[in-house]
């Protein structure tokens, strides 16, 4: 029996695994919002790279075919972003169901047309999500549930009358964490049949569909190819789809991490620091890396590493939020969008106004009055980001500097105006270094908790542990 190895990392507001084979290669990942139930982020999070696990599989079995014919390439990422529409539907109708009975629950007097504006809203964004899913790659834009609904569910609400505006947020609220919180388990093999279906439709729909100049010349060929072939990209498929979704995941070992690690129902030895997983985890992906910046969530940390990847110091900031992801929650919130927008938003700035407050709930306070005084969105947004990369790169100088290669994790990593003013002020600091960002960034905790788990190895901090506020 083949052997996987399972790192999750619990963090304060995402919630990562891992599954790595005998040869350190990733397998699979998974992701979702944490929960106030830290066992059901957990637990979903698991089935998520299992569910991803299996894809790999399947491309394995016809690499071949993916590697010498455009169409069998293209067919598995569409395939996967269906997939994930599938999955992400079951629990839309699970969704559509509670709003309607939250609404119909309500004592408001004009509640037979909230509920009809509520079912005008899920008629409208049904087919929107449906088609930036399945023609747009939504999926792996976003992979959180909350948001993708939330954002645009909002956007409707907000063209409304008044009268309508504070029923329809309530019933949102009060209906999409136990949505959340359900923890639904997909039959595998039925849910490609359901995504192969639906591919069919989609292809037999392009027939007819000419170049419009919107795309790369490589996606059209890549189109025509699959669209012309898709039958015998089926068929192969199918020749694999039985034993894949047969196939035993065993977990021989898992390891736990991230700030909710010790809600984990996982042994003692089986848990271990988030600072000791990122660096283990930044390291296996890019071997000379010797200086590691995690902004998490819940604290922002600078980790120097010895050339096996185990942590030789640190500094961190644990006790306050400002300069971690939950001040950009805030943020995001102060100003009424999502946690996506911010980054591309601040880039539109023409420059960064100065924040004076280094606490999270003065600052929110500074910002309503630089808004009132006419300060421009985008460059208080730029002034915001550039604060936190600042207070990072305080904890960086402190855990001793950046040494030979510099490699970003964390959540955060991939915003992009907290990347351009990292690599602006590491440059500035300490010349041209080699600085790593990788598409897996947010996973890095997750990846050092499944290879601790393969080599089952002991190790602790160093005793020179540094908090700062």
């Amino acid at each position: 029996m083949k052997k996987y190895y399972l790192g999750i990392d619990l963090g304060s507001t995402t919630s990562k695994a891992v599954i790595i084979d005998e040869n350190d290669e990733i397998l699979g990942r998974g992701i979702t919002n944490t929960r106030a139930n830290y066992k059901v982020a957990a637990d979903i999070a698991k089935e998520e790279a299992i569910y991803d696990a299996r894809f790999t599989l399947l491309s394995n079995a016809i690499r071949k075919d993916m590697d010498q014919k455009p169409e069998f390439k293209k067919y598995m990422e569409d395939i996967r972003s269906v997939f994930q529409y599938r999955q992400f539907k079951r629990r839309m109708d699970s969704l559509e169901q509670l709003l309607k009975q939250t609404v119909s629950e309500f004592e408001y007097e004009n509640k037979d047309a909230i509920a009809s504006e509520l079912n005008k809203i899920i008629e409208t964004i049904r087919p929107q999500i449906r088609k930036e899913f399945l023609i747009e790659n939504l999926g792996s834009k976003n992979q959180f549930f909350r948001d993708i609904v939330s954002e645009r569910y909002n956007e409707e609400v907000e063209k409304l009358d008044k009268e309508f505006y504070e029923p329809l947020l309530l019933a949102f609220d009060k209906s999409i964490t136990p949505v959340e919180n359900e923890m639904v388990k997909y039959n595998f093999k039925e849910l490609v049949n359901e995504s192969m279906a639906e591919l069919e439709e989609k292809y037999e729909g392009l027939a007819d569909q000419q170049e419009d100049g919107s795309k790369e010349d490589w996606y059209w060929a890549e189109l025509n190819a699959v669209k012309n072939n898709y039958k015998n990209v089926e068929y192969t498929i199918r020749e694999h789809i039985e034993d894949i979704a047969n196939e035993d995941i065993y977990i021989a070992k898992m390891v736990g991490t991230g700030y909710g690690r010790a809600l984990l129902p996982f042994p003692e030895d089986c848990i271990k620091s988030e600072i000791l997983c990122h660096a283990f985890g930044a390291h296996a992906v890019f071997p000379d890396t010797r200086t590691v910046l995690d902004i998490g969530g819940q604290d922002t940390k600078a980790i120097q590493v010895d050339k096996n990847g185990l942590v030789t110091s640190f500094h961190m900031n644990d006790r306050c939020a400002a300069g971690c992801g939950r001040y950009l929650g805030y943020i995001a919130d102060e100003f009424g969008i999502s946690l996506n927008e911010l980054g591309p938003e601040a880039m539109k700035a023409d420059k960064e106004t100065t924040i004076c407050s280094t606490c999270t709930v003065f600052a929110g306070a500074e910002v309503k009055e630089l808004l009132h005084n006419g300060e421009k969105r985008p460059n208080i947004l730029a002034g915001l980001h550039k604060a936190i990369v600042q207070r990072a790169m305080s904890l960086i100088a402190r855990s001793g500097g950046v040494r030979n290669e510099f490699t970003f994790t964390g959540g955060v990593a991939r915003n992009q105006a907290v990347l351009k003013y990292v690599k602006q002020m590491v440059t500035d600091a300490y010349g041209e270094v080699t600085m790593n960002i990788h598409t897996d960034s947010i996973f890095m905790g997750a990846l050092g908790g499944a290879m601790f788990a393969r080599r089952n190895i002991s190790v602790d901090l160093p005793v020179n542990e540094k908090k700062t506020v």
